[in-house]
């Protein structure tokens, strides 16, 4: 899964690519605030020194299990040479580096690298421009996180929403009044579990069990995907419920469609398997 953002320091205009949860800022874009003209030189320059090299290296190591550190060792030789010379392509193909990866495509291509060795990049362009980009980072993922939990806390209150059609199909057609309240209430939680079970694949006394440190239940801790399926589920089962159709019978039913939506909203992003052109996919190729 990748995903494109744009953020602005200054007058320079920077692509941030999100990869695997991961953020890939655009050195090509970031070594414009040095020369806009000469982006590549400016990127090579910087990687052929020793402190960029010690800091990358030292990056993949902890962070990269398939990186070659005897071709790491060799390039740390070499660094400071006048004749030294290494271009991003050449680092990731000799060392397996992920943390510096070339992005092909007719729009957006370019040299990206995580945040971590973006910023130490900035560091060597300008400590003034690092700081300028951290700020725009840092204020760009906090408008993130603020829309994401407004998103969850929306799809929370719409499922609060749906229970509550859920449950006065329940108290209309599966509650005899001669039930006492104690009765009553097993039937409810009876049917908010045929949901867990449908959309989590477990109760929410099962789920407690398996995770005794947690803290609210197995709602709280769903994802946007989950809360919008849920919602659903309740809806389908308040009507299922009204056509009296039987509670094993409406597991399956419930079962079935959650695992079709779930698939559904999980393939929305899904990269494309046809990779076009201009597409954004990270590339080794030289």
């Amino acid at each position: 899964m990748s995903t494109k953002k744009n953020m602005k320091v200054g007058e320079i205009d920077i692509v941030i690519f999100e990869k695997n949860k991961q953020d890939f800022i655009s050195l090509t874009d970031m070594a414009r605030y040095r020369d806009p003209a000469r982006s590549d030189y400016i990127i090579q320059n910087w990687l052929r020194t020793r402190n960029a090299i010690e800091f990358c290296g030292i990056w993949e190591q902890v962070n990269n299990p398939g990186f070659k550190s005897i071709d790491f060792d060799g390039f740390k030789t070499q660094a400071g040479s006048n004749s030294f010379v290494l271009t991003p392509l050449k680092w990731i193909k000799a060392t397996e580096a992920i943390g510096i990866q070339v992005k092909k495509g007719r729009y957006g291509g370019g040299v990206f690298a995580h945040k971590d060795i973006a910023f130490e990049f900035g560091s060597w362009l300008s400590p003034e421009f690092k700081l300028y980009l951290i700020r725009e980072f840092q204020r760009l993922k906090e408008e993130e996180s603020s829309r994401l939990n407004q998103e969850w806390n929306f799809q929370r209150h719409l499922a609060k929403v749906n229970y509550r059609i859920h449950t006065d199909a329940i108290k209309e057609n599966l509650i005899p009044a001669t039930l006492n309240r104690k009765q009553i209430n097993f039937v409810y939680a009876s049917e908010a579990d045929l949901l867990n079970m449908a959309l989590y694949g477990m109760t929410a006394g099962e789920w407690r069990v398996a995770n005794r440190n947690e803290k609210g239940n197995i709602r709280d801790h769903s994802t946007m995907e989950q809360l919008i399926v849920l919602s659903n589920l309740e809806s389908l089962n308040a009507v299922l419920i009204d056509q009296r159709i039987s509670a094993s019978e409406r597991l399956e039913q419930l079962n079935g469609i959650a695992i079709v939506q779930m698939k559904s909203l999980l393939k929305i992003h899904q990269p494309e398997n046809k990779v076009e052109e201009d597409s954004p996919e990270y590339s080794r190729a030289s």
